[in-house]
């Protein structure tokens, strides 16, 4: 809980406490309100259209004494406390040393009390100036004043160990002997300027834009950017793109495949703004006209990274301690750790689309498979029917011969009968050879259904007969590059979908073996032989 009480708190709990009753609260002192009920210090309560307000016995007693009942308990209590934690204190610096060797090198006292904190600061003075401190070790200690206090024993090598090793300077020369093919290009479109030197909108240049004074430097530090840059296997590059209609030229320096874009700007400093005579002269003729409070000027500080409005934020510039030619290799280095992290990025992006391409065709394939297990079934349901059925006329015709072998039977009886079992044969699935039918078509649409997935992801892997033809991913790791599994003999063509496929194919008599093989998925997610 917090017990700080600002001074317009103070201000709104001193007229809550001067009323004779319930205090209204303005719209516009609410929140105030709000802050002195966290506190505890005020009671507050809903009446008509706004709050009413009470002070509390916390809220007079920090009228009276001027702090919070419960932060001066508070401080009674780690006061009281302060004997038994004292006692616990090290007596002497070896006693400390001790401690912090069988604690891992690291002990934390939590907001001791003065005194308790005053036996701390003695052991850790006696371990430091009566040589109790191991050699090679330093002994640190923090929360001297308030807070925690906390004591480490370090080892010095191991630290030193731990350091990442130190970042290779970049050297910049004095003298240009043998400027970089862009500098020379840059010095060439600076041409005589003697004001401001502005490259930016020029292609197939460093983007500039600093102080004539300090043109020499920046071509001479970017001369000794790019050069170290590509000594390391990195390219520089002068790109022009197209933005809201225009041209922008930038430079940009290409790591492992990633482009970063650099430029060179001259800090300013804003100045209060001195009107010209022609910026007076034309206020006096239409007062309605504002001029600018502040200009910005060139305070002589280089900076070199992002350019302006861009989504990138690397940067390095001169300071009141360092140089920008010092900090060269360390906006180097963060290139190339943003560069990794791009590459880590793009590897972890394509392992997903790889696993979301496999799981699509594996979904894609398990719907094929379902597809023609039930066509086979609604096949095979077509024929147990049609046995079914040439069983009942048989046994029709039969009952229709036995009620007539006493008298002679009509010849139009005789030749109704006649057809009907030339039918029934025609229709008897077992006349012929049983064969499984043809798979249906692997359509987009009924697949996509089955699959509850969407059939344009990805290249559909089926041709126009229902086979797979899909080719082998190029990226997909493995030495394996199967071919797919192509039937030995083309299907006949479906007539009709559903029952009529069924009907066609039963009446009819054809019979074709099934082409669905036996496949297994690679990493892309093909099926193959």
């Amino acid at each position: 809980m917090k017990y700080a009480v600002s001074a317009p708190q103070n201000a709104l709990l001193r007229e809550i406490a001067s009323a004779s009753e319930a205090m209204r609260i303005p719209p516009t002192r609410t929140q105030t309100a709000w802050a002195l009920e966290q506190r505890g210090l005020i009671k507050r309560t809903w009446r008509g259209s706004s709050h009413v307000a009470v002070v509390t016995a916390d809220g007079r007693y920090y009228l009276k004494h001027g702090a919070h009942p419960r932060r001066v308990q508070a401080e009674k209590d780690r006061l009281e406390g302060g004997a038994a934690q004292a006692a616990l204190a090290p007596t002497c610096g070896a006693e400390l040393i001790s401690r912090l060797k069988s604690a891992s090198g690291k002990i934390t006292v939590a907001d001791p009390a003065p005194r308790t904190r005053g036996r701390w600061r003695a052991a850790y003075y006696d371990a430091l100036h009566h040589g109790h401190v191991p050699e090679g070790h330093k002994l640190r200690w923090n929360g001297r004043r308030r807070g925690d206090c906390v004591f480490t024993l370090a080892d010095e090598a191991a630290e030193k160990a731990a350091q990442p090793p130190p970042v290779p300077a970049i050297e910049v020369p004095e003298v240009l002997e043998r400027p970089h093919p862009l500098v020379r290009a840059t010095r060439k479109a600076m041409d005589r300027s003697q004001g401001t030197v502005d490259t930016r909108g020029t292609a197939e240049v460093i983007p500039l834009h600093v102080s004539r004074p300090l043109a020499d430097r920046a071509l001479r530090i970017m001369h000794a950017f790019l050069t170290e840059a590509e000594s390391r296997g990195y390219s520089a590059e002068a790109q022009t793109d197209l933005e809201r209609g225009e041209a922008v030229h930038t430079l940009a320096v290409v790591i492992r495949g990633h482009a970063f874009p650099v430029a060179l700007t001259e800090r300013t400093t804003k100045v209060p703004h001195e009107p010209t005579p022609k910026e007076l002269r034309q206020q006096e003729r239409n007062p309605w006209i504002r001029l600018p409070k502040y200009d910005e000027e060139f305070n002589g500080r280089l900076a070199l990274g992002a350019p302006a409005k861009s989504w990138y934020s690397y940067s390095c510039s001169d300071g009141a301690r360092w140089t920008l030619e010092s900090r060269l290799g360390l906006l180097l280095q963060d290139l190339e750790d943003r560069a990794a992290e791009a590459a880590r990025r793009d590897r972890d992006q394509e392992l997903l689309e790889t696993e979301r391409r496999r799981r699509w065709y594996a979904a894609v394939k398990q719907a094929r498979e379902r597809q023609i297990e039930q066509h086979r079934a609604e096949f095979l349901s077509a024929q147990v029917g049609a046995w079914q059925r040439v069983a009942e006329i048989r046994a029709f015709c039969q009952a229709a011969r036995a009620r007539t072998e006493s008298t002679l039977a009509p010849a139009e009886e005789t030749s109704w009968l006649e057809w009907a079992e030339a039918y029934a044969a025609q229709l008897d699935p077992l006349q012929r050879q049983l064969n499984a039918p043809p798979d249906p078509p692997a359509t987009r649409e009924t697949l996509r259904e089955m699959a509850k997935v969407d059939g344009y992801a990805y290249p559909w892997p089926f041709d126009a007969d229902g086979h797979w033809t899909l080719p082998p991913d190029p990226r997909a790791d493995g030495p394996c590059n199967p071919r797919p599994l192509r039937p030995q003999t083309a299907s006949p063509r479906l007539r009709g979908t559903g029952r009529r496929i069924v009907y066609a194919a039963m009446v009819s008599g054809t019979s074709t073996r099934s082409h669905a093989p036996s496949t297994a998925l690679c990493a892309s997610g093909c099926r193959w032989a």
